[in-house]
């Protein structure tokens, strides 16, 4: 008799454990974080509610160095702070690279609602040409065939527009319009050959913006 109540002792201590461990492994799940703007190379699709910070342009504009503030200057004329890393004086006259974002959302309708930021500071030169050496760098036509979605026409008070829809490589569907002869010559086309311009991300060169420049002929 002593034997077996030791014997259902063990078996319901080693339940017991059995239970324990399921209840362990049940309250471990995974969980998995969601973050907007990650891509490589090109933006990645946003999902409703979410948002993507892309690189929207780059700028050069001439600046007159103000103050001497420690390791800074000040810029004239909107007295903005970028650091001194050149050894600049006050007066001198210099360059500086300028960077925009765009924050784009899809909204619940499926449309892109973009905000843009304002113009920053990110970087001084001693001349024009050393500042457009490095914009072109950022900023890069080329030539590709993107899908072609579909060309419609749209009429009112007796005129007639006709535009085309293409996808381009961040997944996002632009609209542009065409003329008569190219709507003729697109309708049956499930591709077409676009211009692009390419805005590179200047901390991480391999995401990137693609923006609609023109058709490529």
């Amino acid at each position: 008799m002593k034997g077996k109540f030791l014997q259902l002792v063990v078996v319901a201590g080693v339940i017991l454990v059995v239970l324990y461990m399921i209840g362990q492994t049940l309250d471990s799940t995974p969980r998995v974080i969601q973050t907007a703007g990650e891509s490589s190379g090109a933006i990645g699709e946003a999902s409703a509610g979410n948002a993507n910070v892309v690189p929207w342009d780059y700028r050069i504009a001439e600046r007159e160095v103000g103050d001497l503030i420690g390791g800074d200057m000040v810029l004239l004329p909107d007295n903005e702070l970028l650091p001194n890393d050149n050894n600049y004086a006050t007066g001198d006259a210099i360059w500086v690279l300028e960077h925009m974002n765009a924050t784009m959302r899809l909204t619940g309708e499926g449309r892109n609602q973009v905000t843009l930021s304002e113009w920053k500071m990110i970087k001084s030169y001693n001349s024009k040409e050393a500042a457009e050496e490095d914009l072109a760098n950022l900023k890069v036509l080329v030539d590709t065939e993107v899908d072609l979605v579909g060309v419609y026409k749209t009429e009112n008070a007796g005129e007639t527009r006709q535009f085309a829809v293409v996808t381009l490589p961040s997944g996002h569907d632009i609209k542009q319009p065409i003329d008569p002869e190219r709507y003729e010559s697109l309708k049956s086309q499930q591709s077409v050959e676009v211009q692009l311009e390419e805005v590179h991300d200047y901390e991480n060169y391999d995401m990137a913006m693609a923006k609609f420049r023109g058709w490529a002929e």
